[in-house]
């Protein structure tokens, strides 16, 4: 009886994904708990089957990390990013596009879906250039070395797979114009992925709640124009201001919302989209109510 009631309840939120495109960036605590992956999958898995198309584009950075470490090689950031030498570009494709690509594609088809694994040089999918940022005092920008951003996406073989029935699992790499590879920032990839696909939802999975107000309570639903204000008044900043632009972003380019929630709860992918009050910050082009 619970489990009919809980359905009916989730019907209406159902009804409104079917057919439509859900990109959720897997990444933080979600990846590396057992209890937390094998969550995530049953969560994506039932979206395949309830009519909803999940593409998931994940992270890597600890694994990135680690491998490093029993290399022998330092990890080197700058403004939060990994430095990332030709040595160091070949450990990331090896992590990102090989261990835990695939560990994503088998943990999604051990728990009942079709998973298939991709990076951004499978089908020319994602075309990079090299990442150059002002530093903030005007002086030369620092060399992050093979870090990219996303300058085009070609989704042809994503909606192909979409059509046959699989489920996208996508790496953060590209590639430039001189056949150079790049690591990207993951929510980055995620965000132009949705945008390009023309999603119905971003979900970012995060080792946060989501956006907190300045007495640390969860701010559930934001539109675009009070971000700014957020942003101004210094409630939204570190580590969550890159993730907030990406979602913006996303928004601004026609995905319906996007969602910055916790990846440390189980089933969270479930409990915001097909619950009432859902889980983590919504952030919408309209304003949030009252």
């Amino acid at each position: 009886m619970q489990t009919a009631r809980v359905l009916a309840e989730a019907l209406p939120y159902i009804r409104r994904f079917t057919g439509k495109t859900v990109v959720v960036k897997y990444g933080g605590n979600a990846m590396t708990d057992e209890r937390l992956k094998d969550s995530f999958a049953r969560d994506v898995v039932l979206m395949k089957h309830v009519g909803v198309n999940p593409v998931v584009v994940h992270g890597g950075g600890p694994q990135i990390g680690r491998l490093l470490e029993r290399l022998g090689k330092e990890s080197r950031f700058i403004d939060g990013l990994r430095v990332t030498d030709s040595e160091t570009m070949d450990v990331v494709e090896m992590v990102l596009g090989g261990l835990v690509n695939k560990e994503i594609v088998n943990l999604l088809n051990r728990h009942g879906g079709r998973a298939v694994g991709l990076t951004g040089k499978d089908g020319d999918l994602i075309r990079a250039r090299k990442l150059t940022k002002v530093s903030r005092g005007g002086d030369d920008a620092p060399d992050y070395g093979q870090v990219g951003e996303v300058h085009s996406i070609d989704a042809s073989v994503v909606h192909m797979l979409i059509q046959d029935r699989f489920i996208p699992v996508i790496a953060p790499i590209g590639v430039g114009e001189d056949g150079l590879s790049f690591n990207i920032n993951a929510d980055m990839v995620a965000g132009k992925m949705a945008e390009t696909l023309q999603a119905e939802k971003l979900v970012l999975l995060t080792n946060t709640e989501g956006i907190l107000d300045k007495s640390g309570i969860l701010i559930a639903r934001v539109g675009v124009r009070e971000v700014d204000e957020l942003i101004e008044d210094g409630t939204i900043s570190g580590g969550m201001l890159p993730k907030v632009a990406c979602a913006l972003d996303a928004v601004h380019g026609g995905v319906s919302s996007a969602t910055i929630l916790d990846g440390r709860v189980e089933h969270a992918v479930l409990l915001e989209m097909f619950t009432e009050s859902g889980i983590g910050t919504m952030i919408t082009r309209r304003q949030s109510p009252g």
